[in-house]
């Protein structure tokens, strides 16, 4: 507390506690001079020119340059999961021959890299909110590129699977940190905008992947040479490393999240952050920045940074990081932050079983629909008796002789149902701060639970494009609020941990929406889609019990 005569002014680095007056359960740590007392602090605009909390300095830097070449950078990282996500949706029907692949041992190859992601998450997340932001997502674009340059020279299955596995567990710490650090720069009234935007990225992403498949793995390019071979699939997966490789050169010339510096006590070097922007956004000089004194509001249930490391410190860095981890996860799991996280994983799960259990298995559904269409003169039929033919008498049929070809035709529906998700990514870039983001998860998830449940009913290659692209685009919409909002309600000091947590939920319901949609599909052909559309819906309803964050300041 502070004494009732202030005295002078305090060491620099001095943390100074005051209660915090416009927020009966919150409070304000501040660095440097310590206030009079009774002085009041606006936690919206600080009590002057030299104060300012989070939300006010970030809003002082101005919105220009920097903002647009983080919104590129981060972008780019979105894509890059992607892209490496969805390509093997594209592999698939390309690799079946060289890997000797069924339609389970696919499922299985969908489904490695959430494996990894799940392992990957939570580790990575944990790490981010111990270490910061930027160092962990340099580490993870390596490591992912490297993983996916030696899954393309592997000759078998089962390396294959272990290169996959290792570039999921890179992937799986890209999602929840690349968030957590483009959304600790954005100022509230953009936020919702900014996060949708770069949600769109996702769409870019599916877009190049799409493209990239089109014009190199049908082109038949490659070498053989006695028992190695590396052809047009494989050169494709090798393209797909690229953006890793750029990603992590370009991280460099970010700075640190300003918001995870103020959450750990470093308020000079969150300061120092805020000048550089304010100087790239405003072409003026750091010393013009108004801000001097960096206040932060922590709200009563959360503990600071300090004040943990203050129980117990460990002796070396390993330890004292792996007891913050230890430290974040308690968190999660004790009220009132229980109720965000079980809700989001609840509705990560469900929603991840539909979007990546019929997103990845649009490209081969294409592919069995274009095999009926040549061997029956473009008769129609549904889904299942599509299926029926191509697993008992067609390529995928025990008697057939192993054909890898697969018609542009193909890739061409793909790019077409990726490509209908950029008149959405749009309206919720638009209308993500006035609807709401629950008014867009609620929305999409209905939208695409009925999509799910028509595809049972499709009868052509061409109905089944149709109601592919119109799942394609609603479920981008939801993917953009989700993001938002999970993203948002957890607390700074748990931000990446909690998003992580929320993600491994997201990486099993796409190894189980992958694995059940394989078996089912095959086996017992109506269940899938039905499956699919109930969890759809009924997870985004679950979205109503959160709190609403549009257009709110980030805790």
């Amino acid at each position: 507390m502070v004494e009732t005569d202030p005295g002078p002014k305090r060491p620099h680095n001095c943390d100074v506690k005051t209660e915090h007056l416009n927020g009966p359960g919150a409070k304000n740590y501040e660095l440097g001079v310590v206030p009079p007392l009774k002085t009041k602090v606006d936690p919206e605009k600080g009590s002057n020119s030299e104060k300012a909390d989070f939300e006010r300095a970030i809003e002082l830097t101005g919105y220009g340059r920097f903002h647009y070449l983080l919104l590129a950078v981060c972008g780019l990282v979105s894509t890059s999961e992607e892209m490496d996500v969805i390509s093997m949706s594209f592999i698939l029907p390309s690799a079946q021959c060289d890997l000797d692949l069924t339609t389970q041992t696919k499922g299985w190859l969908n489904s490695i890299i959430f494996i990894g992601m799940m392992f990957g998450a939570y580790a990575w997340g944990s790490i981010a909110d111990t270490l910061g932001r930027k160092r962990v997502l340099i580490a993870i674009s390596v490591v992912n590129a490297l993983a996916i340059v030696a899954s393309s020279f592997t000759q078998n299955y089962e390396l294959f699977m272990l290169f996959r596995f290792i570039n999921g567990a890179a992937l799986g710490g890209s999602g929840p940190v690349i968030w957590s650090y483009f959304a600790e720069f954005q100022p509230k009234k953009k936020r919702g905008a900014m996060l949708s935007f770069m949600a769109a990225f996702w769409t870019l992403g599916n877009l190049f992947v799409a493209g990239l498949a089109w014009v190199i793995i049908p082109s038949g390019i490659g070498v053989t040479t006695g028992a190695f071979v590396y052809n047009s699939w494989r050169i494709f997966l090798l393209v797909m490393s690229l953006p890793s490789f750029l990603v992590a050169a370009l991280l460099f010339l970010l700075p640190e999240s300003p918001k995870f510096l103020i959450s750990t006590g470093r308020h000079d070097e969150a300061l120092e952050v805020f000048k550089g922007i304010y100087m790239m956004n405003t072409g003026r000089s750091k010393e013009e920045y108004p801000v001097q004194q960096i206040l932060m509001d922590v709200p009563a249930h959360v503990k600071p940074e300090k004040e943990i490391k203050d129980v117990k410190e460990p002796k070396s860095k390993v330890r004292r990081m792996l007891s913050d981890i230890i430290e974040h996860s308690k968190q999660l799991f004790v009220p009132p932050i229980l109720k965000f996280t079980s809700i989001s994983i609840t509705i990560n799960f469900t929603f991840h079983i539909g979007y990546y259990g019929l997103m990845m298995w649009f490209p081969e559904m294409f592919n069995r629909f274009d095999e009926w269409a040549r061997a029956h003169d473009n008769a129609e039929a549904d889904v299942c008796q599509v299926t029926r033919y191509v697993t008992q008498l067609g390529t995928h049929s025990a008697e057939s002789a192993c054909d890898a070809h697969i018609s542009s035709d193909v890739f061409m529906d793909s790019l077409i149902t990726v490509a209908a998700a950029i008149p959405s990514n749009i309206f919720a870039v638009l209308g993500m701060d006035r609807l709401g983001r629950k008014f867009f998860l609620v929305f999409a998830t209905f939208s695409a639970g009925l999509c799910s449940a028509a595809m049972y009913f499709v009868y052509n290659k061409t109905n089944n494009l149709i109601v592919s692209a119109i799942f394609s685009s609603v479920i981008s919409c939801g993917n953009a609020s989700l993001d938002c909002l999970i993203t948002e309600v957890f607390p700074t000091n748990l931000r990446a941990t909690g998003v992580a947590v929320s993600m491994v939920a997201a990486r099993l319901g796409g190894i189980i929406g992958n694995v059940v949609i394989a078996t089912l599909l095959d086996t017992y052909c109506p269940a899938p889609t039905f499956i699919v559309a109930a969890l759809l819906a009924g997870g985004g309803l679950m979205c109503l019990m959160l709190p609403n964050t549009t257009r709110q300041a980030l805790t």
